[in-house]
């Protein structure tokens, strides 16, 4: 019996096309970009890991660090594939130890982030990852917060960009290098 050859397909493709858009959510206007079914598939999710883990595991990172709340999800999986620790980015009132804050604004309002004193150690290589950059604030927030405690972030890192909104240019003028798997334009 001969075997089939299998069928390359590219494992950004197969993760971007599992994100769903949903019209109107959560106000009028806005095209929401819904990453459950990208989680729901353990192929794509697997694939995703991976373009994360390939793309980083040269680079010496000492702690991944996501953002409340989509950015623990995947951010806990490439920190266990990568052998490194993880910290969370809380939205304000969450953390129960000593902690540092920092304000920002978002498309839909202003909002706080909080991480804790301890999470990250001056001079630490920090992978700060999230699901979705829009305008920026929270990733904004997140990379003043570590650079607060002294770490180094190395990347900041998202499954979603949409680049006409223009967080992902924002973070740029940081110095902070940004990569995102998915870009969505337009609509």
């Amino acid at each position: 019996m001969i075997m089939p050859i299998p069928v390359y397909q590219d494992p950004m493709d197969i993760v971007c096309k599992l994100i769903r858009t949903v019209p109107d959510w959560p106000k009028p206007g806005v095209m929401f970009r819904d990453i459950t079914p990208l989680l729901q598939d353990a192929r794509a999710f697997r694939a995703l890991i991976d373009i994360f883990v390939y793309r980083h595991m040269r680079q010496r990172i000492d702690v991944v660090v996501g953002v409340d709340a989509r950015g623990f999800i995947f951010g806990s999986a490439l920190a266990y594939a990568l052998g490194v620790g993880f910290a969370p980015v809380r939205k304000q009132g969450k953390l129960p130890h000593k902690i540092v804050a920092q304000p920002y604004s978002l498309e839909y309002g202003d909002a706080t982030v909080e991480v804790h004193q301890d999470a990250v150690k001056p001079g630490q290589r920090v992978l700060l990852v999230d699901d979705l950059v829009a305008t920026g604030g929270t990733m904004l927030a997140a990379i003043k917060l570590l650079q607060l405690l002294g770490g180094n972030v190395v990347e900041a890192a998202a499954i979603i960009d949409l680049p006409d909104l223009g967080g992902s240019k924002k973070i740029a003028l940081t110095d902070t290098p940004f990569f995102s798997v998915c870009q969505f334009s337009g609509d």
